[in-house]
């Protein structure tokens, strides 16, 4: 099999999503960092693999893909036999992992994403807060938290009884949010709070965080 080549940045958080389960599923790959501040990620050599200029980008022998989430479903599916089982279970229980995974990609990730973006990017380069975005989107996460409250009272994980594709899709913006004063709806909740504790401490994302001090 040819060999996987994962274009990005350890920092990005849909890079990270990407390294995280292939790590997890113990598959070897080459990382080709982008240096995004020279805008490498605009020129024509990486707009082949992803048009939209963003990273990740992904190879895989002839195979090219971009966005994070389609990439994570292939290499889980792909080597389905290898490392941890990412998506486990029948057709019910692959239904309701699919559910909880638009749940991340639709309600979770677009108001950690900002809340990312105000507290944890912004100060890394000088740039202000937006206090009124950040107590906006406060807000809904604490109504999406509540949620995975109740789920979580429920299950151990969100998908399913094992940490799958739908917990791991989580972490990089839970990593840079832990970071910030956000970190007190995560802990105020303690089904919520043992979930993170739990899935952030896993070896693979350890790997990650590893890329992301070496860089």
């Amino acid at each position: 099999m040819a060999a996987i080549k994962v274009h990005g940045t350890p920092f990005s958080t849909a890079s990270a999503r990407v390294l995280a389960t292939l790590y997890e599923k113990e598959v070897e790959f080459e990382f080709v960092p982008v240096d995004m501040k020279a805008g490498e990620h605009k020129k024509e050599s990486f707009l082949s693999i992803n048009p939209f200029g963003q990273v990740p980008g992904f190879e895989h022998g002839d195979l090219k893909l971009f966005e994070s989430r389609a990439i994570t479903k292939y290499v889980a599916n792909e080597y389905a036999e290898k490392g941890t089982d990412l998506v486990c279970g029948d057709s019910k229980k692959k239904a309701i992992i699919g559910l909880w995974m638009e749940v991340e990609a639709h309600q979770f990730d677009p108001v950690t994403s900002k809340l990312t973006w105000e507290l944890a990017v912004k100060p890394m380069y000088g740039m202000a807060t937006d206090k009124a975005v950040v107590e906006e989107n406060e807000a809904k996460l604490a109504k999406v938290l509540d949620v995975y409250e109740s789920r979580l009272a429920k299950s151990k994980y969100l998908g399913c009884e094992s940490f799958t594709l739908v917990d791991l899709h989580h972490l990089p913006n839970i990593h840079y949010l832990m970071g910030t004063e956000i970190k007190k709806l995560f802990d105020s909740r303690p089904h919520v709070s043992a979930w993170i504790a739990d899935i952030t401490a896993r070896p693979a994302w350890s790997k990650v965080l590893a890329m992301q001090k070496q860089q």
